[in-house]
């Protein structure tokens, strides 16, 4: 009774339908050459529809979820916990999505494929997708045909078992992927709040901005990334350290980086969590350290166990350097990207590519420096602190960024207890990757005057709501 009564509660709050509305129109407009492969069997009911006015009207309707969406979450700001269960929301948000193809991305075809070299007894760190050709390959986007897997193990088991689920058939398994994702979506979920509150943190910023947030909606449930499912257990991992339990979340943190590998910087909080490395002197340095050893130590134990146990070996360090070589909206990349141009229009083939590589370089130590100020500064009195801010250097600096690396910090940043301008300025932000998202099929659809249109209307919304009073800080 007490779940249909929320359920009830968030349908009749204002929003909620909005953003329900939002997730069909963001699956009606998943359906548009933009992101959907020519093998899928979607192609067989959308033949019958000109591909100009599919790609026309699949890009109106992603943007218009993408407005959808900012106003809906804007709208409950001040509901979520209070009137409202964030649950509640969440699930009527998410439900629309759940047989939707991916969004956004290909890689959970990626996924799936890779799935299927291992139920072809072929290893994904030796042989690239492309080495099976048929239903999976061909679901796969261009750019990761060709290359070896750069996923851990746990992962590319968790694909093979989807693919097993799925009886081998390519497009279900491929959905099947969201299963994953949506473990970690309801860890997040039940999670968040309470660690928020246990940190001294608010509990209703962290389920408005954390797990309403809508990038976790187009990202982990509708694009199925496994970043969903690392993201849950590192919250699981902290929970667990709350209450006392250091080696059990040690433990986690390296199941987690099974996942994906940038769990592993969650061994610091789990270290620090009730144990704070209050003072620089050396009788509070060798205790910190110490835990901070014996916290990295067992996390790399049990990903190295796990490693052996699924029999794949550590190959995905071959790959590590393959999402580089696509450009993306990578800050340093950008930036070597275009003065390697300039170098080139001058002085063709004198440079090789050294610009780009010398600013990846920068970009690389810039996120080691920011781990490194933040390990010694703030983080070591607030290590949730510096696993959201760490999480996000990490992501700006890397040679490599989409819209989902940015919620391993991003949606934890309610955890890091911010100011209101730092709030107004992630709000802001979450609004840019939406119309990110929205400009970008625009863009690939060829109707990109669609997706700067809803820009502007998007950020009309976030100003409208969020301009500071005189007041405000």
């Amino acid at each position: 009774m007490r779940i249909a009564s929320g359920l009830g509660t968030a349908w009749k709050t204002p929003g909620v339908k909005r953003g329900f509305v939002a997730s069909w129109l963001l699956f009606a407009g998943s359906l548009t050459p933009a992101y959907l492969p020519q093998a899928t069997p979607w192609w067989d009911t959308l033949r019958f529809v000109d591909e100009w006015w599919l790609s026309l009207t699949g890009t109106a309707l992603i943007v218009a979820a993408m407005v959808l969406y900012i106003s809906a979450w804007l709208a409950l700001r001040s509901a979520v916990r209070v009137t409202v269960a964030h649950w509640a929301v969440l699930f009527w948000w998410c439900l629309p999505l759940l047989a939707a193809p991916p969004i956004f991305s290909h890689d959970a075809y990626a996924y799936a494929a890779e799935g299927w070299l291992l139920r072809n007894g072929l290893n994904p760190y030796d042989n690239p997708i492309s080495v099976l050709p048929g239903g999976f390959a061909d679901q796969a986007a261009w750019a990761w045909r060709y290359t070896t897997a750069m996923y851990p193990p746990l992962s590319l088991r968790i694909f093979e078992v989807m693919v097993l689920i799925s009886g081998n058939i390519p497009y279900l398994a491929t959905l099947l992927i969201r299963i994953p994702a949506l473990i970690g979506v309801g860890l997040i979920c039940y999670l968040l709040p309470k660690v928020a509150e246990r940190s001294g943190a608010s509990g209703q910023l962290a389920a408005w901005f954390g797990v309403l947030n809508p990038i976790l909606i187009v990202d982990f449930v509708g694009g199925m990334h496994n970043d969903a499912l690392m993201l849950g257990l590192v919250l699981l991992a902290i929970w667990w350290a709350q209450g006392g339990h250091f080696w059990q979340a040690a433990a986690l943190v390296g199941v987690a980086a099974c996942v994906k590998q940038p769990a592993f910087l969650a061994f610091y909080p789990v270290a620090l969590i009730g144990h704070p490395w209050k003072r620089l002197n050396w009788a509070d340095s060798t205790r910190a350290l110490g835990r901070l050893f014996l916290s990295l130590a067992t996390s790399v134990v049990v990903f190295v166990g796990i490693t052996f146990l699924t029999g794949l070996g550590f190959g995905w360090w071959d790959a590590a350097a393959v999402p580089g070589t696509i450009i993306t909206m990578a800050p340093f990349t950008l930036v070597g990207a275009g003065l390697q141009w300039v170098a080139d229009l001058f002085f063709p083939a004198a440079t090789g590519s050294f610009l780009l590589t010398f600013t990846r370089l920068l970009g690389l130590a810039f996120a080691f420096g920011a781990l490194v100020f933040l390990g010694l500064g703030q983080g070591r009195t607030r290590p949730l602190y510096l696993l959201s801010w760490g999480w996000l250097a990490f992501a700006i600096g890397n040679t490599s960024l989409y819209t989902w690396y940015l919620t391993w910090g991003g949606l934890l940043l309610p955890l890091a207890k911010p100011s209101g301008r730092i709030m107004r300025w992630a709000v802001g932000f979450t609004a840019f990757l939406l119309a990110y998202g929205a400009v970008n099929v625009s863009v690939r659809n060829e109707v990109w005057v669609i997706g700067f249109a809803g820009l502007a209307v998007m950020f009309w919304l976030i100003w409208k709501e969020l301009k500071p009073s005189p007041a405000a800080a």
